[in-house]
């Protein structure tokens, strides 16, 4: 890793442990920081609190006090991307100019690899694990981090420059960024999404646009034609723009001709080669290619992975065949966009199940995707939503059970042979599971149950 001086001997705040703040409060040590740890939930013991204590790090916990910055002379802030700004000592920090960064920004500057990040309000995962899968066949030592589960700045202190870091970035991460460059950046498409945290859409869009604001010539950004705010985004790239389009073969760059994949003239794959199922994900298939064959990966590489990889678990997730049904996990959809998407995938007739976190919003714009659907089992505090435009929309059987668990019995004995059951709730899971992840390993548990 790059030994970046610029650190050294700063009053660093680290708010919120978690995964990220530890990673970042043990590098920032590393670089002769003087960090200071706070997080409101921790306890002295905790494994975590522990370990940082062991190095001369201290770690205050259980509160949030307000006279810290003023006490430790903290001149930078590193925070938790889920801590929202609002908490009052980040409010405190605003008001003094003080950066407050997230640990990606320090992954950045410390990396001596490559970067290719990947943002988007849908798709980013997928799109992630199929460009790393790519550059790993193609012998292009890929390391992956970021918001798939592995933290960017551990990544990063491992990299060299023979490697590339593939790394998925939310805008809660992206908001934190001040210098962060990849040298590829892609953006997937912008929904509404996250706004409790933003405030609003102008806000979410401005933060996953700073994946572009800091291109260079040399650099590339990566840019969906189809969406035109993502194009709108770009403009704050100086970088050579690459487009990918499922509708216009005419782009500079991957798009969709004579039912086959192509980039810039020369044809990849036939579509019906591919096994990922669905529309968007032909989205992601073709911001993939797009970002590999700038890395100069080859055909043979590209299409060795999009014959073979079925899906990221939790991500419309082929899960089993039961008595002639075909389970489907899709518990990562978390908003109405990811949802309709996944109804768009499939012209069996489907059972859908789905609910959760009540964030306020309606469900209308999910009742031109149920063409396929047949019954509904419904769950969560959206339940009530969800039965309201069903009803609406005149599907007959709509059931309503306590949990994924039951909604996974209920829509096996609604089913028939050639249905297709279809986790994908359109809501954030927080109202009974602790993560999207918690949900999707129930709904596979209750199917292995059936068998």
């Amino acid at each position: 890793m790059n030994k970046i001086s610029e650190y050294r001997h700063q009053n660093i705040l680290v708010i919120g442990l978690a995964k990220s703040g530890l990673a970042a409060a043990k590098l920032l040590h590393s670089l002769g920081a003087n960090v200071t740890v706070n997080d409101l939930k921790a306890t002295h013991e905790d494994s975590s609190v522990i370990e940082l204590s062991r190095l001369g790090i201290e770690v205050i916990c259980g509160e949030h006090p307000l006279t810290l910055l003023e006490d430790k002379k903290i001149e930078v802030i590193v925070k938790n991307p889920g801590i929202p700004y609002n908490n009052p000592l980040l409010t405190i920090a605003n008001e003094k100019a003080l950066p407050i960064i997230t640990e990606v920004e320090l992954a950045y500057k410390i990396s001596e690899a490559d970067i290719i990040g990947i943002t988007g309000s849908n798709g980013k995962t997928t799109t992630t694990t199929l460009i790393y899968e790519i550059l790993k066949t193609d012998d292009q030592n890929p390391l992956i981090a970021g918001n798939i589960g592995t933290v960017a700045c551990e990544v990063a202190q491992a990299a060299t420059a023979d490697n590339v870091i593939v790394m998925e970035l939310s805008s809660f991460q992206l908001l934190g960024t001040i210098e962060f460059r990849p040298a590829i950046a892609i953006v997937l498409n912008i929904f509404n999404a996250h706004l409790d945290y933003h405030g609003t859409r102008e806000d979410y869009v401005l933060a996953k646009s700073k994946i572009y604001e800091n291109q260079i010539q040399s650099d590339y950004a990566i840019i969906n034609y189809d969406d035109h705010e993502v194009c709108e985004m770009s403009e704050k790239s100086h970088a050579e723009k690459i487009y990918f389009s499922t509708k216009k073969d005419t782009v500079d760059g991957a798009y969709v001709m004579s039912d086959a994949i192509y980039f810039r003239g020369e044809k990849i794959i036939d579509l019906k080669d591919i096994v990922l199922p669905g529309e968007h994900n032909l989205e992601n298939i073709l911001a993939a290619v797009a970002a590999v064959k700038m890395r100069g990966a080859s055909n043979q590489s590209i299409y060795k992975v999009l014959t073979t990889f079925t899906g990221v678990k939790h991500r419309l997730q082929f899960v089993d065949t039961v008595e002639g049904r075909r389970f489907y996990n899709d518990s990562k959809a978390t908003n109405i966009l990811a949802t309709s998407k996944a109804l768009q995938a499939f012209s069996q007739p489907t059972i859908l199940l789905a609910g959760g976190l009540d964030r306020g919003n309606e469900f209308d714009e999910l009742t031109p995707y149920f063409e396929s659907v047949k019954a509904v089992v419904l769950f969560g505090e959206t339940a009530p939503k969800i039965e309201r435009i069903a009803t609406e929309y005149g599907i007959e059987v709509i059931k309503r059970v306590d949990n994924v668990d039951q909604a996974v019995s209920t829509a096996f004995t609604v089913s028939e042979e050639g249905d297709v059951i279809l986790l994908s709730p359109a809501c954030a899971s927080w109202d009974q599971y602790r993560t999207f992840e918690e949900r999707g390993d129930i709904f596979i548990q209750a199917v292995h149950k059936l068998k």
